[in-house]
């Protein structure tokens, strides 16, 4: 069933810039009521004067207690929660042999513990309301595999087993869960390594923050299992093939 966004409350965290910022940009437009959440205060407040108000909500991802505020604020702003955008997340690089385990260990929590603390928070009220929407953003790197983004690869497939199981486990209570699989994208991920179309692998293109968030809005409409968006030139046609924004 495709769902009209106008009136939908969805939250999009790691909404303070990159895809986050531009899914809740195109929420907006589309006549949602985006709720904005990341841990840099300033930009979401920025953020959400331009988008009419958009409730800002400063979040930590890897405290559950945070999340699960997240959650309950805007359920008191909005008296419900619609979608769930789990966009939140780091990139790690490095051969791994190098890899040091702690700060792999502050990545997993970010990246995969967020993620479940997340879909934890929301199904609660979205199982009340007998209906919601839940796209996992993960990443192109889990199917190529890449040298170098091992560490972050692996964290992003457990991302794909999160979201693919809670799709089975949430079907009977009409929550549709979706994963969507970007590939270079041309954001502050790893320092901006890919804007202006520097550091980009032979072979690919970085995509525009924009692109991505198309198709991300394509998923919440219609709950499609999982979106591997191609890699190479940005498609026009491509988010529109279910109803882009």
């Amino acid at each position: 069933m495709n769902l009209d966004l106008a009136g939908r409350v969805v939250i999009v965290t790691g909404a303070s810039s990159g895809i986050g910022e531009a899914t809740a940009r195109l929420l907006h437009r589309a006549g949602a009521l985006p709720v904005l959440a990341a841990r840099r205060a300033d930009r979401l407040t920025a953020l959400s004067a331009e988008l009419d108000g958009a409730l800002p909500v400063p979040t930590d991802m890897t405290d559950p207690a945070q999340v699960r505020g997240l959650v309950d604020l805007a359920v008191k702003r909005h008296g419900r929660v619609d979608g769930l955008v789990n966009n939140a997340g780091a990139g790690f690089h490095g051969r791994l042999e190098e890899v040091d385990p702690l700060a792999y260990a502050r990545l997993l929590q970010l990246n995969v513990i967020g993620v479940l603390s997340a879909i934890q928070a929301v199904v609660p009220v979205m199982r009340s309301q007998g209906a919601g929407r839940i796209v996992d953003v993960s990443s192109g790197t889990t199917v190529i595999a890449p040298p170098g983004a091992g560490a972050y690869a692996a964290s992003k497939s457990a991302v794909n087993m999160l979201s693919t199981v809670a799709r089975k486990e949430l079907a009977d209570d009409g929550i549709d869960v979706s994963l969507v699989l970007p590939s270079v994208t041309a954001t502050e991920f790893g320092g901006g390594m890919f804007r202006d179309g520097g550091n980009v692998p032979s072979g690919l293109v970085a995509h525009s923050p924009e692109y991505v968030g198309r198709v991300i809005l394509r998923a919440l409409r219609t709950g499609e299992e999982r979106i591997d968006i191609p890699h190479g030139p940005e498609q026009p046609e491509f988010p529109e093939l279910s109803g882009g924004a």
